[in-house]
């Protein structure tokens, strides 16, 4: 099962066939996006369920019918235990952003973590589950696929928020002010804090 987010209600990705109650199945294979987004948007609908046979090709196929924009980001850690976060939009979230041409992913979820908040001295420990979110662009559909990291880092220096991308804070938050942050962040982060 995958889970593809419109602000905070998902697309489910499924081999699942299930009767429905708050939420509606869709062929993969013959779904127009638009009209089940528009079904999505519904109050009483949670969920949209995309059902295809095969769950080893499910999210490839559903990757083809989007544009896909590729992003890398960062669940950073001080030597405190705190997770970076940032404020942009009027709502928290993790520093990510747009890969550039022949750059890896880890290199471009470094360095959206630096340009966004600051920090430097950042080790990758290892990777994170991949998030999906669906938005739109000039009046077009488009997927956004996020690559995140666990990373750590000993800077304690000033925190720079990057203002021309709209960001408005940085702030490194512990447990507690985390799951405070989370009240007011998206489905796929709260997914991977």
């Amino acid at each position: 099962m995958h889970y593809i987010f419109v602000n905070d209600k998902p697309i489910i990705l499924t081999t699942l066939v299930e009767k429905e109650t708050d939420f509606k199945n869709f062929l993969l294979k013959d779904v127009d996006i638009e009209q089940a987004l528009k079904v999505l948007k519904k109050k009483r609908i949670k969920s949209i369920r995309f059902i295809h046979h095969n769950e080893d090709t499910i999210l490839k196929k559903f990757l083809k019918k989007l544009p896909n924009v590729i992003a890398g980001g960062g669940k950073v850690y001080n030597k405190n235990n705190e997770i970076l976060f940032i404020y942009r939009n009027n709502k928290w979230d993790l520093p990510k952003g747009k890969a550039e041409k022949k750059e890896t992913i880890e290199d471009t979820a470094i360095r959206e973590v630096e340009e966004e908040t600051g920090v430097s001295g950042l080790k990758i420990d290892k990777p994170l589950e991949t998030t999906y979110h669906i938005f739109k662009r000039n009046d077009k559909l488009k997927i956004k696929i996020t690559y995140w990291f666990k990373m750590t880092t000993n800077f304690d220096g000033e925190l720079f928020p990057q203002e021309e991308e709209g960001i408005t804070k940085v702030q490194w938050l512990n447990r507690e002010e985390s799951t405070q942050a989370l009240t007011n962040s998206y489905a796929n982060i709260r997914r991977l804090v």
